[in-house]
């Protein structure tokens, strides 16, 4: 592997989706996660007060279409994901509750990976694909 001689990586400063239908973005990530935002002259809403990335990775459309439908190929009928973000909650159990009963469709509801994390996923207004996880190995 090449390692580029003058870029050294400290962390992950900012990640967010661009969003075409800000309402309901606002919508899903605000009321739905109940993620706290500021929001600038502009409409630009941001928080600084999530805890950093644990987990970052290149995952393959295959992979992600395997975790979610059992099969390594996404289906036609649903926006092909461009990304993939995870928000490890409390209670699975009740977030995944809370999700269905606002009528959000999830992909997967509480399942048991082989590495012990338990997920929900679907995918967001703008076809990102949501894990709302709990990850008993990178709790403290």
């Amino acid at each position: 592997m090449k390692t580029p001689k003058n870029i050294d990586v400290l962390f992950v400063a900012g990640f967010g989706p661009i969003v075409r239908d800000p309402v309901a973005s606002r919508k899903f990530y605000s009321e739905a996660l109940g993620l706290a935002f500021k929001e600038d002259t502009s409409g630009y809403l941001y928080t600084g007060g999530l805890d950093g990335v644990k987990h970052f990775a290149l995952w393959p459309l295959a992979q992600a279409a395997e975790s979610c439908f059992g099969t390594d190929q996404w289906p036609g009928n649903l926006p092909m994901p461009q990304a993939w973000i995870e928000f490890d909650v409390g209670d699975i159990e009740k977030a995944t509750a809370e999700l269905k009963s606002q009528g959000y469709k999830l992909l997967v509801a509480t399942r048991k990976e082989p590495w012990g994390q338990i997920v929900s996923r679907l995918l967001g207004p703008e076809g990102l694909l949501v894990g709302i996880t709990h990850t008993p190995s990178m709790r403290k």
